[in-house]
């Protein structure tokens, strides 16, 4: 047969491709919209337009429809594609809950399983926008294609590339085990989020609940899951972009805070507390400060920073809780931080004052022994360089921990009102001088003795007295803090391009 005459199928007609790809936006879909509208959220194109810069957007996978034949739901429920978020290139993944709840198929996994690779391959960041209930138990097998690789692919972009996930409703099972991978979360107020929605509860517990009963982002924000707590999706957009900006190329230099209100900050009064990020601010870049997890750990403040442009993390003891002594939930908060900064090469900024780790049978019982040493572990295999300010105390093992000497950091500093002590230096007077007080019968006599000799450990201890040991390389006036880290970190190589992964970042 003439190869002009041999038959073919039936052709599609661009019109009808326009038509299938029409279906898909949010004005082929005005009752999803609706509904969406009734819940308080945005849609999922919607969110999608909010992150993306204007007109940068590419969907993948848009046209595929369920695996369960007669099943009908736009992009089977998982928008995604690659993108631009203020010029730097992302892939965006996009669960849509108006499409069985947002629900996890065979057919959206094999999309989200393609568009994690394409990250993978490519190194691109990941932003997850997480708002679904689960497995979608009747949709859940397609012949020879297997287990989903979704969850293992994922967890192999940890410290290769920032991975960010956004919860602005719901986000049961595997969207809560994507939640809880990524490297930061950000939920609004009114989020719930569970590693099984209602129905698995009830099966398993004979408890029928509501979904805002089982995880509400007050107890996640509390627990650490959640990093970063919203109001709403447009605050959740905001916060996305701006923990992306950190990992990019350096931003133009920054406004300087007035450094003289730093001289003012710690209290005359040793046993007063104060907003250790006061200090931060009164450091950092004007405006430049961003917290993580600043409802878990609270005796520790873990932000991120810019100075004079350049990105940073800051760990930093908080006084206003525990005085500044540093318990278990502290110690992970802070070694998890200190992970993401090594991972991505951002120098660390140590400002120290604790009287160290907390103590007593109560607080054996939580673990501190290896939750203290995992700190420990995360500072000492740290290749970033380490800047430390002792701002006031600098006791025990918190202070060896909280960026000292044998850390060998970049520049080690200490304010005028700096206090150093292998401990307590009012338990150290009692351990030290013992067998003295101890042969002193009149009890107003030893209480005066144990003050004097407190005193004068506190003396042989202060920051000129250490500085003269060689104990800080600099006691400087607070005002200058800013400078002096500046003009060190410009004194530091900047790192090269990084062809392999540096190590991964613990999911806790």
């Amino acid at each position: 047969m003439p190869q002009g005459d041999q038959q073919s199928g039936p052709r599609l007609t661009l019109e009808q491709v326009q038509t299938a790809r029409a279906a898909l936006e949010d004005a082929a879909r005005p009752d999803a919209a609706a509904h969406q509208r009734r819940r308080g959220r945005w849609t999922t194109r919607e969110g999608i337009a909010a992150l993306a810069d204007a007109g940068s957007f590419v969907e993948y996978g848009g046209l595929v429809r369920p695996a369960m034949p007669g099943m009908q739901g736009a992009a089977d429920g998982l928008v995604m594609g690659t993108a631009r978020i203020e010029g730097r290139a992302v892939d965006i993944v996009a669960y849509d809950y108006t499409v069985y709840a947002g629900t996890q198929s065979a057919n959206n996994h094999a999309k989200i399983s393609r568009m994690l690779s394409h990250a993978l391959q490519h190194r691109l960041p990941v932003v997850c926008w997480l708002d679904g209930g689960g497995a979608r138990p009747h949709d859940m097998k397609v012949e020879g294609r297997g287990a989903s690789h979704t969850f293992v692919i994922f967890a192999r972009l940890s410290g290769l590339v920032p991975t960010v996930g956004i919860l602005p409703g719901r986000a049961f099972a595997g969207h809560a085990n994507l939640a809880g991978m990524c490297d930061v979360l950000i939920a609004t107020r009114n989020s719930t989020m569970g590693m099984a929605g209602p129905p698995l509860v009830e099966a398993a517990l004979g408890v029928r609940l509501k979904p805002e009963e089982i995880g509400p982002s007050d107890v996640h924000h509390a627990s650490g899951a959640i990093d970063i707590l919203v109001e709403d999706e447009a605050e959740a957009v905001e916060k996305a972009k701006r923990y992306l900006s950190y990992f990019g190329p350096p931003r133009p230099s920054g406004e300087a805070p007035d450094p003289t209100s730093l001289r003012s900050l710690v209290p005359d009064n040793p046993r007063r507390a104060y907003d250790v990020r006061k200090a931060i601010r009164g450091i950092a870049d004007i405006d430049s400060v961003m917290e993580l997890r600043g409802g878990f750990g609270r005796a520790m403040v873990t932000a991120l920073a810019r100075l004079d442009g350049r990105a940073v993390g800051v760990i930093a003891n908080q006084p206003m809780f525990l005085a500044g002594a540093m318990d278990g939930p502290a110690c992970e908060k802070a070694a998890r931080f200190v992970q993401l900064c090594d991972a991505f090469d951002l120098p660390l900024l140590v400002l120290c004052d604790t009287p160290g780790l907390m103590v007593g049978p109560e607080i054996e019982q939580t673990g501190l022994v290896r939750r203290s040493g995992r700190l420990l572990s995360a500072m000492a295999n740290a290749t970033v360089p380490i800047l430390t300010v002792v701002l006031r105390k600098a006791y025990g093992l918190g202070y060896y921990i909280m960026g000292s000497r044998p850390f060998e950091p970049s520049i080690l500093l200490a304010w005028p009102t700096a206090e150093f002590g292998g401990m307590g230096l009012e338990g150290a007077a009692s351990i030290i001088y013992r067998r003295e007080l101890d042969g002193i019968d009149d009890e107003e006599a030893r209480t005066a003795r144990h003050h004097r000799r407190t005193e004068e450990l506190k003396q042989y201890n202060t920051a000129l007295e250490v500085a003269g040991r060689f104990g800080y390389d600099d006691v400087i006036d607070p005002a200058d803090t800013r400078a002096i880290l500046l003009n060190t970190l410009s004194t530091l190589p900047t790192t090269p391009p990084r062809a392999l992964r540096k190590r991964t970042v613990e999911p806790y």
